[in-house]
């Protein structure tokens, strides 16, 4: 019996996106209003956030489809605090709680980064320095950089649609 094989190397095309880091502690409509000023960009907040964990963390989203370019600009945070009490029993007469705040990261391998800026483009952008040196010249964020999304372990997290 002849043993068949499929390739499917050109089916699965990798998706290209240019992934920038933002440290910054302003808040996640605040950001996107001076990224859509110094840009030229319109990010709007999606109706849902992202959900992660089945529930147990979710992430503020901003979107903007560029018709004109093809491409898809997203500002996603990556923290999420959540609070959750905890029934603390010392078989005493009363009980006490106690609430707990749980950190889930979007990017667990970067930690200290506060937002995402996710750049989906079909053709590749030869524009990440100009957009990066924008993004720096605004005086409420501290620092941005761009991130190698070939290294990245949690790559999946990255996909909104």
């Amino acid at each position: 019996m002849a043993v068949h094989k499929l390739i499917l190397d050109d089916v699965f095309e990798e998706v290209t996106f240019t992934l920038i880091a933002v440290h910054c502690t302003l808040e996640d409509y605040r950001l996107a209003y001076l990224l859509n000023k110094h840009i030229g960009i319109n990010l709007i907040r999606k109706p849902s956030d992202l959900d992660f964990n089945n529930g147990k963390s979710s992430y503020s989203i901003f979107e903007w489809e560029d018709k004109k370019q093809l491409t898809t600009w997203n500002l996603v945070s990556n923290i999420c605090k959540t609070d959750s009490l905890q029934k603390v029993n010392f078989e005493s007469l009363f009980d006490t709680q106690n609430q707990i705040t749980k950190t889930f990261y979007l990017i667990p391998e970067y930690k200290r980064v506060n937002y995402f800026l996710k750049i989906e483009n079909e053709y590749g952008s030869n524009k990440e320095k100009f957009i990066l040196n924008t993004i720096l010249s605004i005086p409420q964020i501290a620092t941005a950089y761009s991130i190698n999304t070939d290294q990245l372990r949690s790559k999946d997290n990255l996909i909104f649609s």
